[in-house]
């Protein structure tokens, strides 16, 4: 754990008389801040394949709306090579002074059985002081971060000479497969000194956190057939196994006897110092009760620093329309996430040669390469870094804590790689009952109201930064 103490050294983001006049100028526009994120929420801008685009489009165009609103110069919706809308607001620095990047993404994940959810997940609803809907944590929560901090700030940054740029992404739930040649495209308009990705979560409710890691991901789908066709399985079943029997021990040589990935040749990042506690973490992930937890070490290690591998989907007959046959071939998707450090080829070569190796003579295996995301690790003696931490101890009233985060956020390297000169900070509005992808995502709307008043706490006090490279 690192945290941040603001009385060892001259706090950039104000005296506590300030924070606390910021704090109640905030207070008012914390309920058109959420009346708003209740209608992006209630668009359905889910950018998979096979998903009507139309609301993706409705949806950039009302984050642009809001950014209008909130006073930025310039704004824009964009695409490159036929890939999901995304929004640009741009209000330019003065000579010499620094710009801000602010990043967030406006697609959201599909929903799942909605049957399962408590309320209909694009209808948002608060309960308990939390808001539940499909977004309103991932990542939508993210987009109103912004515009609440610039419409608490923005002139106030303005007047001081300091550029910000929001770049509101459109696909990044799918995979963000044009983000390279969109940054590339538009790279004078995005360059910036700092760049805050707000597409992560906090420790816990009432403890801020900094990510500073992030595993990579590669996923890939392998395929195995048995037969041309099914047939009865009293008259065939013995001499041929099903291919669903023999996908299934396939996958089962992924994981040894306690869970740990067995697949050789994949890297582990040194263990974190910070744990936490087992208790939350089973009630936060929902663990069946009795169950034993998964793997080795410390949590955060299994967590942020090692290799996890999940299938996270298979084509193969449902039970309620299984027939009296063999299944002739079946499918699964098999996401691997891979720690700091580890070279995605080199990780999806090895997960091929395995699932190649252990490949049954019984069937026909073939596999189809997917994603292959690029894991993160931050500069943790960054200015951007210590101005971060001073923000967000006075927004909280408590220091944060430094941590891994066991998802990813490939395109990160895209932006390191494309704008070497900039800091970059990722941070969140989650908590860890969010349940961002899940049944029941929700925002904790105390959270919320905190994490703006951070974000603006960190934009007045980019200033100190210097800058004005972009």
């Amino acid at each position: 754990m690192s945290t941040s103490d603001p009385s060892s050294r001259t706090a950039r983001t104000g005296g506590a008389e300030e924070v606390e006049a910021l704090r109640a100028r905030l207070e008012p526009l914390l309920p058109t801040a959420v009346e708003d994120l209740k209608d992006l929420v209630r668009i359905p801008s889910i950018a998979f394949d096979g998903y009507d685009r139309e609301p993706v489009r409705r949806s950039a165009e009302a984050v642009a709306e809001l950014l209008r609103g909130a006073g930025m110069a310039e704004v824009s919706i964009e695409s490159v090579q036929g890939g999901s809308p995304a929004v640009i607001g741009r209000t330019p620095a003065a000579e010499g002074r620094p710009t801000v990047l602010l990043y967030a993404h406006h697609d959201v994940q599909p929903t799942g059985a909605v049957e399962d959810w408590s309320s209909d997940p694009f209808d948002p609803v608060e309960r308990d002081g939390r808001l539940y809907g499909r977004g309103a944590a991932d990542d939508k929560a993210g987009v109103m971060a912004h515009v609440t901090a610039l419409r608490l700030v923005g002139e106030e940054l303005a007047a001081d000479g300091i550029g910000v740029t929001v770049f509101v992404e459109g696909e990044e739930e799918a995979g963000s497969p044009t983000f390279r040649p969109f940054i590339e495209t538009y790279r004078d308009r995005l360059e910036a000194d700092l760049i805050i990705v707000a597409d992560s979560a906090n420790w816990a409710v009432g403890t801020p956190a900094l990510t500073t890691s992030l595993r990579g991901v590669v996923d890939l789908v392998v395929e195995v057939r048995a037969l041309d066709h099914a047939v009865h399985s009293g008259l065939f079943g013995g001499p041929v196994l099903d291919a669903l029997t023999q996908l299934s021990r396939l996958l089962a040589t992924l994981h040894d006897e306690n869970g740990e990935v067995a697949v050789e040749g994949l890297a582990r990042a040194e263990d974190p110092t910070v744990e936490m506690d087992e208790a939350d973490f089973r009630r936060d992930a929902g663990v069946v009760e009795g169950a034993e937890l998964s793997g080795s070490g410390s949590l955060t290690a299994r967590l942020w620093t090692r290799p996890a591998l999940s299938v996270i989907g298979i084509d193969a007959p449902s039970v309620r329309e299984a027939s009296n046959t063999l299944v002739p071939v079946s499918r699964a998707k098999v996401s691997l996430r891979i720690p700091p450090g580890e070279d995605p080829a080199a990780a999806m070569a090895a997960l091929v040669a395995h699932l190649e190796s252990h490949a049954p003579a019984t069937a026909q295996v073939t596999i189809r390469r997917g994603e292959q995301g690029k894991p993160y690790r931050a500069r943790q003696a960054a200015p951007a870094m210590d101005l971060a931490r001073d923000a967000f101890a006075r927004a909280w009233g408590t220091p944060a804590v430094d941590t891994g985060l066991g998802g990813s956020i490939p395109f990160i390297a895209d932006l390191l790689e494309v704008f070497p000169q900039a800091e970059v900070l990722v941070t969140g509005v989650e908590d860890p009952e969010s349940r961002a992808h899940g049944i029941d995502e929700s925002l904790h709307l105390g959270e919320f109201a905190t994490v703006c008043l951070a974000e603006a706490l960190l934009l007045r006090g980019a200033g100190a930064l210097g800058g004005g490279q972009a």
